[in-house]
């Protein structure tokens, strides 16, 4: 039986006061795999990623991570949010280097393995450029950067190109997918496009409107290594991206009608 990276069962959030956010969901993502999850705008997508993350308590059924309950700071984890947060008083190589300190590595290894882990971005030239100096593509680059430089284990991902333009995400997609192609580890991503989660993703998972739950699960049988561009002229891609919209479709519909 495959190791499992997350094993969520009927797990539920439901707040002191107001509606459900989270409602009965029950998802494995295995050790090693890409799964993205998908939705309607405010179903409880990220809420369910902070759940891992162990941001946020959910308030019934069993959550765990690598076979513990979920923790804020696990040494073999990183998060990757949708803003670069980059720290703006600190140079692209010093912010790298903040995720290595975090975790305690040695301050003799940190500046190597920011460096590496600029230069496999191609961003090694602009190593003391702060944010401020930096494109919006840059600064992603510099986050994804940070993120993969202690080589977790587990990679979650908050729909990390969401502030870019859309040229400039479908180039930091083809980046993330050459990264990919050298990560050994699992990654959970949520997105509110389609496109990428197909484009990255070996399963994806949508979400029902709020309460979440899990409405249905697609796995992409498209060959790595992927190239962007490549994949969306795929057969498979095109007839899976209409199986999935269509019933994506449907959940927005239901949670609000106007907005078809």
């Amino acid at each position: 039986m495959a190791k499992l990276a997350v094993d969520a069962r009927n797990v539920g959030l439901s707040p002191a006061h107001g509606p459900d956010i989270l409602g009965d969901i029950s998802l494995a993502v295995e050790e090693g795999e890409f799964v993205a999850v998908i939705g309607p705008s405010g179903c409880g997508k990220t809420t369910f990623l902070n759940a891992v993350a162990g941001l946020t308590r959910t308030t019934r059924g069993t959550l765990t991570v690598r076979g513990e309950a979920p923790a804020a700071g696990r040494p073999d984890s990183s998060y990757a949010l949708a803003r670069d947060t980059l720290l703006p008083w600190r140079s692209a190589i010093r912010n790298v280097e903040l995720a290595l300190e975090m975790r305690g590595f040695p301050k003799s290894e940190r500046g190597a393995l920011a460096e590496r882990a600029l230069t496999r971005v191609g961003l090694g030239e602009a190593r003391d450029r702060h944010p401020n100096a930096l494109s919006q593509g840059m600064r992603q680059r510099v986050a994804l950067a940070r993120a993969f430089v202690t080589q977790p284990t587990l990679m979650m991902m908050d729909e990390p190109f969401g502030a870019l333009d859309a040229q400039t995400r479908v180039l930091m997609q083809d980046l993330l997918l050459t990264l990919l192609d050298e990560y050994g580890g699992t990654l959970l991503m949520v997105t509110h496009d389609l496109a990428e989660a197909l484009v990255l993703a070996d399963r994806v998972i949508l979400f029902s409107n709020r309460p979440a739950r899990v409405s249905g699960e697609y796995r992409v049988a498209i060959p790595r290594p992927r190239n962007s561009q490549d994949v969306r002229r795929e057969s498979k891609f095109i007839s899976l991206y209409d199986e999935i919209w269509t019933d994506l479709k449907d959940q927005i519909s239901q949670s609000d009608p106007n907005r078809l």
